[in-house]
C-alpha cells in the first residue's frame, strides 16, 4: 500500500502561519518566515524552475520528499493560495487531489501537474491519490485542516514537522482540531540545523 505522509514547517509555538492568512491570499509574512529554510535549498528551487539554492542535510530531506512524492493531496485554501503564484508550471510534477466544496474541471498545467477537484471529502482525495501514485508516497501538502482531518480518520502514516525558531504569537494552529482521544506516535527521525528542527513521525495505528 502506498505511505501517506505530510511536511508541515510550524513556528516554535505551532502556528504555519500568521493571523493575516486567515484571509486572501491566506499568506502572511509569518508564513514567509518559517517556511524561508526550504525556499532557500537547491532542491525546493529546481522545482520552482529557479538555479542555485543552499545544500547539505535539510535539502538532502527536501529532495528525498520530492523523489518519494507519487501524487499530492492538498485543500482548496492552499490551492487558492498557490494557484496564480505557481504559475503555470507548478512544482508538483504529478497528480494534485484538491479537497472542496466546490467543483471545478481539472486544471491541466505544464511539467505534469494536474488540479483534480474532489467533492467527497479527503479520505476520497487520499484514496485518489493512492491510486494514482504508483508505488510512491501520497503526499498531503497543507494545510492545517485537511491535515487535522487525515490524522482524526487514521488516513496519515507519517509526519514530518519542520520547526522554525521563532515565535509568531498568533496565527493558525497546525494541530487545532484533532479529536478529544489520544494519539500514540512513534518518532523515528530527529534532524538539527541552525534554520530548522526536523521531527519525523509514524502513526502505528493508521490505515
Amino acid at each position: 500500500m502506498p505511505n501517506v505522509r505530510t511536511d508541515m514547517t510550524v513556528s516554535l509555538d505551532g502556528y504555519i502561519c500568521g493571523l493575516a492568512a486567515q484571509q486572501p491570499p491566506y499568506l502572511d509574512k509569518g508564513f514567509f518566515r518559517i517556511t524561508e529554510w526550504a525556499v532557500a535549498h537547491q532542491a525546493w528551487r529546481e522545482r520552482g524552475g529557479f538555479d542555485g539554492g543552499l545544500q547539505g542535510a535539510d535539502n538532502a530531506l527536501l529532495k528525498e520528499m520530492f523523489e518519494q512524492a507519487g501524487a499530492y493531496v492538498m485543500g482548496r485554501r492552499m490551492f487558492d493560495s498557490g494557484e496564480e503564484p505557481w504559475g503555470e508550471s507548478p512544482p508538483f510534477h504529478a497528480p494534485v487531489f484538491v479537497g472542496t466544496h466546490r467543483e471545478r474541471e481539472p486544471l491541466i498545467r505544464k511539467g505534469g501537474t494536474t488540479f483534480h477537484f474532489v467533492t467527497d471529502g479527503p479520505a476520497e482525495a487520499i484514496k485518489r491519490a493512492k491510486a494514482a501514485c504508483g508505488d510512491r508516497n501520497v503526499h498531503i501538502s497543507g494545510g492545517a485542516t485537511i491535515v487535522q482531518q487525515a490524522i482524526a480518520e487514521g488516513l496519515l502514516n507519517e509526519m514530518h514537522v519542520h520547526i522554525a525558531p521563532v515565535l509568531l504569537g498568533q496565527g493558525t494552529r497546525l494541530f487545532e482540531q484533532l479529536p478529544d482521544t489520544v494519539i500514540e506516535l512513534d518518532r523515528f527521525h530527529v534532524l538539527d540545523s541552525p534554520a530548522v528542527t526536523h521531527l519525523g513521525f509514524r502513526f502505528p495505528t493508521a490505515a
